[in-house]
């Protein structure tokens, strides 16, 4: 994303933002949540509440398009998503609009693993196939809020090269480099678009007894191409998870191959990108370029 902009709200700050704009929660107490993401900073207001502020305007026009469509998108899906009950406007203190939205409960799948990967590939399975059959109209098609995911693969050959450059002699590049090229000569999606939240990894699933239970940062939502989210069989799941997943799914054999590709693809940049400074989202980036690359070379 382009260098602009960066705010990481403090807690004096966001208890100004709700003395001035939601003062029924000005005095409740405010504690930051860490996490591995790193495009918004993410605070629990009371017991039943979290206020959610963007560092950047890129990140602002997600929480812009989270507050259009999720709300559209809660009822019609299996496990729980984030859903605002107020959004706050920018004003002198602070740039950008900002959400107050419902806490959810469960800790991510980083801090709290799955305990039954096949019942984890079930509730994905049934997830993403929800989200597939909600009506697209009108919704946005991938580009740079996006995060340019949802673009044919090719597309991102060059910074994939790069980043399988960088990771040369901790990372089994020739085998990467096999899977890619194999990808990439995959045809694109030509079919109608589905909804696609595009970034179902560990830290970004609420795990509740097990299994599970919510998706939470919504920001590179689009309508396009399934194998965004057909992505978490090797994002998320491991070899029993995956084969229940696609049991489940209905997916075709050019979308899964996409949708491996994407894994790696998504997988060696933020492996690159993130090893000094984010060790948990590097580590399963990493994670994810593995399985994809272990499951192509049992494929072949």
């Amino acid at each position: 994303m382009p260098d602009e902009l960066r705010i990481e709200a403090d807690a004096d700050l966001v208890r100004t933002l709700l003395r001035a704009q939601a003062p029924q929660w000005g005095e409740l107490p405010l504690e930051r949540v860490t996490s591995a993401g790193v495009n918004n900073t993410l605070y629990r207001l009371g017991d039943r509440l979290s206020v959610r502020l963007p560092q950047t305007e890129w990140a602002a026009g997600h929480i812009r398009k989270e507050h259009r469509w999720l709300p559209r998108h809660a009822p019609r899906l299996p496990l729980d998503i984030p859903t605002a009950v107020f959004t706050g406007a920018a004003d002198d203190d602070f740039p950008w609009p900002w959400l107050v939205c419902r806490w959810l409960d469960g800790a991510d799948a980083v801090e709290s693993p799955v305990s039954d990967d096949r019942a984890a590939g079930r509730a994905l399975a049934g997830f993403v196939g929800a989200l597939q059959r909600i009506p697209t109209a009108g919704g946005p098609r991938a580009g740079l809020h996006s995060g340019l995911r949802g673009t044919p693969l090719p597309v991102r050959d060059g910074v994939v090269r790069r980043a399988l450059g960088h990771l040369e002699g901790t990372f089994d590049v020739e085998a990467a480099t096999e899977l890619w090229e194999s990808a990439i000569r995959v045809p694109a999606w030509r079919r109608a678009p589905v909804w696609v939240h595009s970034d179902i990894h560990p830290g970004n699933v609420l795990v509740r007894d097990g299994v599970p239970g919510a998706v939470i940062d919504w920001e590179l939502l689009s309508v396009g191409d399934p194998a965004l989210d057909v992505m978490a069989a090797w994002t998320f799941l491991s070899s029993a998870g995956r084969e229940t997943f696609r049991e489940a799914l209905p997916v075709d054999d050019g979308t899964w191959a996409r949708a491996r590709g994407w894994a790696l693809c998504v997988g060696v940049i933020a492996a690159d990108y993130y090893e000094g400074s984010n060790p948990v989202l590097a580590g399963f980036s990493r994670r994810a370029a593995t399985e994809a690359i272990a499951d192509f070379a049992h494929d072949r």
